[in-house]
C-alpha cells in the first residue's frame, strides 16, 4: 500500500561536509528551492559564521534564512510552524522541497509529528538551568544531563534547551525524563522524507573545518560579531551561543587572544561535527553520500535517483 503523504528530500550532515553544495545542486536539477534547517541561519546578520550562502551566489531560492532578529530567542516550535508553511507552499506548486542542514532537532520538527510543550517556568531549579544555558551554552547543559542521566540525554537533541532543562529539573525532583517518555524516539512522519547524509573521512572533514574557520576569519567574522553586538547579540540565549560567535565575543571582551579564539572555534566545530554524526547515526534513517568518493554532480544523481526509487516502492 503506497503512502500518499507529501514527499520531500532532506540532506543532512556535519558542518563543512558539503551538504549545502549538494542540496543546491539537487534543487537546481529539480527546479525547486532549498529550505534551510539550521538553527543559526535563521538570524539576520549571522552570515559569515554560519556559512550562509551569499545571496549573489545562490543558484536557487534559499528559504528559512534571515527570518529573525538576533535578539529573538528563536525556537524549534516557531521554526516548525514557519518551515512547514514554506514546505507546503512548494508542494502546492508541484515542487519537491529540498531540506538542508545540520540541526537534527529542526529537521525532526519539520518532518516528524512533534509537539512542543511550553513547560513550567519560575522555579528555582528551572531558573538555575536557564542561567547555565545562557552562560555556558546548550551543548554544555546537555553534557551535564548526559553525565547525570545518559538514557534521558539520548532522547533529547542537544539544541532542545527547554527539554534538557526540564530533564535536569526532573532529576532534581527525583525522577527521570526517560522513564516518563518511554518510546519517545519512535518517529511518526508528518512528511515522507528521503534522507541523505553527507559523509567524509574524519581527517578530510577536520581539514575542511579548519580551512572554513580560517576563511571565516579572513572574510571578516570579527567585524560581523562587532556589528551584531551593536544589534543586541548579548540579549539572546540562543544566537549568542553559536559556535564562532561566542568565541569571538570572548576575544572582544579581552578574555583570550585572537589565535586562541580561532583554535577554540576549530576545536568546538570538530566536536560539534562529531555530535552531528552521532545524532544522524542514532536516527538511522539517512543513506550515506560519500563526498570523498563522488563529485557533487554524481552525488546529486544518487540523491535524485534514491528519491525517485523511494516513490516507486
Amino acid at each position: 500500500m503506497s503512502d500518499d503523504r507529501p514527499r520531500l528530500i532532506a540532506i543532512v550532515g556535519p558542518t563543512a561536509s558539503g551538504k549545502s553544495s549538494l542540496a543546491d545542486e539537487v534543487a537546481l536539477r529539480l527546479g525547486t528551492s532549498v529550505v534551510s534547517v539550521d538553527s543559526m541561519q535563521v538570524y539576520r546578520g549571522m552570515d559569515i559564521g554560519t556559512a550562509k550562502e551569499p545571496k549573489e551566489s545562490r543558484r536557487v531560492p534559499l528559504l528559512m534564512v534571515d527570518v529573525a532578529d538576533v535578539r529573538f530567542d528563536y525556537s524549534a516550535q516557531v521554526f516548525q510552524r514557519e518551515a512547514r508553511a514554506r514546505v507546503d507552499g512548494l508542494l502546492q506548486n508541484g515542487r519537491v522541497p529540498v531540506l538542508c542542514g545540520g540541526t537534527g532537532l529542526y529537521l525532526d520538527a519539520v518532518i516528524d509529528e512533534m509537539d512542543f510543550p511550553r513547560g513550567t517556568k519560575g522555579g528555582d531549579s528551572r531558573r538555575k538551568y536557564e542561567e547555565l544555558a545562557r552562560r555556558q551554552g546548550a551543548a554544555s547543559l546537555w553534557e551535564m544531563l548526559r553525565s547525570r542521566d545518559a538514557r534521558s540525554a539520548e532522547l533529547i537533541h542537544p539544541n532542545n534547551v527547554r527539554r534538557v532543562e526540564r530533564a535536569l529539573e526532573l532529576l532534581d525532583e527525583g525522577t527521570s525524563y526517560a522513564k516518563e517518555h518511554e518510546g519517545l524516539k519512535r518517529h511518526a512522519p508528518h512528511y515522507v522524507a528521503s534522507i541523505f547524509a553527507t559523509v567524509r573521512r574524519r581527517e578530510e572533514l577536520y581539514r575542511r573545518i579548519d580551512a572554513r574557520v580560517d576563511a571565516m576569519m579572513a572574510a571578516g567574522l570579527v567585524e560581523e560579531v562587532k556589528a551584531l553586538l551593536d544589534q543586541g547579540l548579548r540579549e539572546s540565549t540562543t544566537a549568542a551561543q553559536a559556535i564562532g560567535y561566542k568565541e569571538v565575543v570572548e576575544y572582544l571582551d579581552g578574555n583570550c587572544g585572537l589565535e586562541e579564539c580561532v583554535e577554540t572555534i576549530k576545536l568546538r566545530s570538530r566536536r560539534y561535527a562529531k555530535r552531528q554524526l552521532s545524532w544522524i547515526r542514532r536516527d538511522g534513517r539517512a543513506r550515506e553520500v560519500d563526498l570523498d568518493a563522488m563529485t557533487i554532480e554524481e552525488a546529486s544523481e544518487f540523491v535524485i535517483d534514491g528519491f525517485k526509487s523511494d516513490g516507486d516502492e
